[in-house]
């Protein structure tokens, strides 16, 4: 019964939190911060265009509007609210049974505000970097990953343009390393709006030199190198995975950056076949596969002419 009043409470807490975040405008406000850095990187992508020739309205700009706001506020209120709060409640309960009350290994939250911002940041951004590389390594992953690389026509909504199951997997990862140093999502406001900024950054059709930065930052010239069609052999299963920080890559050697990719080819080999609605897309990755798993294509130009078909290795 304590769960079933916990899921109930979830929903009414989440819906009036939903609600008031649309009813009443400040500054500590999810909804019109994500609708203030979307219309910035729109006017920035009219006014300054990276690739001039795309249209502002680019192919499925509307599909992505729509996925940046399921994903960061309509799923929550369907499922992942409730759901989440109901597996927190058990795996605390679970420690609770075996004598361990809590994971804080030591709290960052008594430091300076900026100490503990900075430490959660950092963390976060690692962890999810690994994360990032698991749905890429796993083919099982990688079918829900998809979603995000069925982008054609890189834009700034396409930073949220990703499949329901990565809300799952990146926020169960990432949950006990936060945990261990006391630091909670509901304490990364700040964190989640320069994050968003960034990601948007990132996917944006625009062009901005950062200098040094570079090292430390992702940027567009960098990130449209993770979803080019074309990748070489031995980078095959993705390169920079970097969400905020490009750091990591080129710490561990996963930074690939050959040539300026304005004009690359973006998606993975099977995109033709991939579904183009939100429901399908969103389908993908359970049940039976029909499109080639991991790195592995089929493809007529490169058959012989009799029935075999080659299998070509290029996964973007």
């Amino acid at each position: 019964m304590n769960y079933l009043q916990l899921i109930a409470d979830s929903y009414t807490g989440y819906a009036n939190y939903l609600w008031q975040e649309i009813t009443s405008p400040s500054w500590h406000n999810y909804f019109y911060w994500l609708i203030g850095v979307s219309l910035f990187f729109f006017g920035v992508e009219w006014f300054r265009p990276w690739r001039k020739d795309q249209p502002p309205f680019r192919k499925d700009f509307w599909l992505d509007v729509f996925y940046m706001f399921f994903n960061f506020f309509l799923f929550s209120l369907i499922i992942y609210n409730a759901a989440s709060n109901v597996v927190v409640q058990f795996f605390n309960d679970m420690l609770a049974s075996i004598g361990i009350t809590n994971l804080l290994a030591f709290e960052v939250m008594s430091w300076p505000v900026w100490t503990h911002l900075l430490i959660g940041f950092v963390v976060r951004d690692f962890v999810q970097w690994w994360v990032h590389r698991l749905l890429h390594k796993v083919p099982a992953l990688w079918e829900f990953h998809k979603v995000h690389h069925s982008v054609e026509q890189m834009g700034f909504a396409a930073h949220l343009r990703f499949h329901w199951m990565e809300n799952i997997v990146y926020r169960t990862i990432e949950y006990i390393p936060l945990a261990l140093i006391g630091i909670g999502l509901r304490d990364f406001f700040i964190i989640h709006i320069f994050t968003l900024a960034i990601g948007h950054f990132n996917h944006s059709n625009f062009k901005l030199n950062l200098g040094p930065l570079k090292y430390i930052f992702n940027n567009p010239q960098m990130h449209i190198w993770h979803h080019a069609y074309d990748l070489p052999k031995d980078k095959a299963m993705g390169v920079n995975f970097g969400l905020t920080l490009s750091i990591w890559d080129y710490l561990f050697k996963t930074d690939y950056i050959p040539y300026d990719g304005k004009d690359i080819r973006l998606g993975f080999p099977g995109i033709e076949q991939f579904p183009k609605g939100f429901v399908r897309q969103n389908l993908h990755g359970f049940g039976k596969r029909k499109l080639p798993t991991g790195n592995a294509v089929l493809t007529a130009a490169t058959a012989p002419k009799k029935d075999k078909l080659h299998i070509k290795n290029t996964q973007a």
